[in-house]
């Protein structure tokens, strides 16, 4: 017999840090889902708060070791991109980690207060304020720095972004500038709709920056797309930044910081084999040998890191409503969901997530395609990130069949439209935080139930 069990054994190196199966049933960070399931039902999804510290602080120790290795001069700092989750509950276990924070639009700025009028930052915390802003972004962005945030530097990502604020902020202030890096070359276009291209950065400075005594040039901000991988593209990048900051730094002495996003990947398959050290260790090296070459001082450095921080946190769980067999070979496991919106990166981006049974690993196994509940043909996950084919336990009589999609913990909400309008109206499934006491007690509670019929149709106008 060809057990589920056997198969995951056999194709994995299972059990992993975050999974192990424990009499027949998954436990992901050492808590058992079914009784997570039995208790709040399924659809779910779920976040389990403590690895949001355990990797912040991976981080921490990474850079830092980096730094320490190769005798570098200059700081790091740890910045959480709230593009990636904006929840209450990953920003609150986030900042218990003593980090700063990157915002990208408007309404990330009333988040802002709210965090310092609780006591969860203050004016010193570092705000990296990036994105092409619009009038009420730079309005927000002025009204911070007038009150005394004084660490809160927006990152200019156009040529005419300064004049607002140089027209409308009392006090002086620091900026960044974003550098308009190259795409990878298999993308639509070469050069990053986003940031100010290499040739401007320079005129920039002199025409608007050099001369005014109440703004100073602070940082140059470096990002793309890919995150942080080893691959020819991002070194030759990360590179040509480098050495655009030390010709920069030569007229500019205020500048100081390199600030890195795009940051580390997460594990999305079982087969994942990313060394975070010998990346970290690469980027210091770079950074210092190409410095030391032009005779410029080191920087301190800014990462930002926004799946990195909260996509390892999340998973969520469907159970089997039913079976179809649709032809001779092509069987059907619908779930009691939406992967449109649900998990919205698996239709849009044809993004692949660990995949596991919950339960039933005993159970022979055999090749299936996962269905949503909506009306859209595109709605179904067929492929695993290892394979072209998904596999799950054979469902015997009167057996309830639970399945789990896991590190899924970033942007899936917030492109997926949480608390609007569904497709199909199917609704948005409740959500449960998980978190520890001290003595390391699992605790748990229901952040969200599931969304009701009312809301949508108030959406709706009825």
């Amino acid at each position: 017999m060809n057990r589920y069990i056997d198969l995951i054994n056999q194709t994995f190196d299972f059990p992993t840090k975050e999974f192990k199966l424990v009499n027949n049933e998954l436990h992901f960070n050492d808590v058992n889902l079914m009784d997570i399931i039995q208790t709040y039902g399924t659809p779910l999804k779920l976040t389990y708060l403590p690895k949001i510290s355990e990797n912040i602080q991976n981080a921490k120790r990474i850079f830092n070791n980096a730094m320490k290795k190769h005798k570098y001069e200059g700081s790091y700092t740890y910045c959480y991109c709230t593009k990636s989750s904006h929840f209450s509950f990953v920003m609150e276990k986030a900042l218990q980690n003593d980090i700063h924070i990157e915002t990208s639009s408007s309404y990330d700025i009333p988040i802002i207060r709210n965090l310092e009028a609780r006591g969860l930052i203050t004016k010193e915390t570092k705000i990296v304020c990036n994105g092409f802003k619009r009038e009420l972004y730079k309005q927000y962005i002025t009204e911070l720095l007038n009150d005394g945030f004084v660490n809160c530097t927006p990152v200019l990502d156009n040529l005419n972004e300064l004049d607002y604020y140089l027209e409308n902020v009392k006090v002086p202030f620091q900026v960044g500038i974003r550098i308009a890096a190259d795409e990878e070359p298999k993308f639509g276009f070469y050069t990053s709709r986003l940031g100010v291209r290499y040739n401007d950065i320079l005129p920039l400075y002199e025409e608007k920056i050099k001369n005014n005594p109440n703004v100073t040039l602070k940082m140059l901000h470096f990002f793309i797309n890919s995150g942080i991988k080893d691959t020819g593209y991002y070194w030759s990048e990360l590179s040509r930044f480098i050495s655009k900051y030390c010709e920069l730094k030569k007229v500019c002495p205020t500048l100081d910081t390199m600030d890195i996003g795009g940051g580390f990947p997460i594990k999305t398959n079982m087969f994942f084999d990313y060394d975070y050290d010998y990346m970290a260790e690469e980027i210091i090296k770079n950074i210092k040998w190409i410095c030391d070459k032009n005779h410029t001082d080191t920087p301190d450095i800014i990462t930002e890191f926004g799946s990195y921080t909260v996509g390892e946190s999340g998973a969520i769980i469907y159970s089997i409503l039913d079976e179809k067999l649709q032809n001779d070979k092509e069987l059907w496991y619908m779930i009691d969901g939406s992967f449109i919106t649900n998990l919205p990166d698996v239709w849009g981006l044809n993004q692949k997530y660990i995949m596991l049974a919950v339960n039933n690993w005993e159970n022979e196994y055999h090749k299936i395609s996962l269905g949503g509940l909506t009306c859209d043909s595109m709605d179904y996950y067929n492929s695993e990130a290892h394979n072209y084919e998904v596999f799950l336990p054979k469902i015997e009589e009167k057996q309830k069949q639970y399945i789990g999609f896991f590190h899924t913990g970033a942007y899936q909400e917030s492109l997926g439209g949480y608390g609007g309008i569904q497709h199909c109206l199917i609704p948005a499934p409740k959500h449960v935080i998980i978190d520890r006491e001290a003595d390391g007690t699992i605790k748990h509670w229901l952040f969200a139930p599931e969304q009701t019929s009312d809301s949508m149709l108030k959406t709706l106008g009825y």
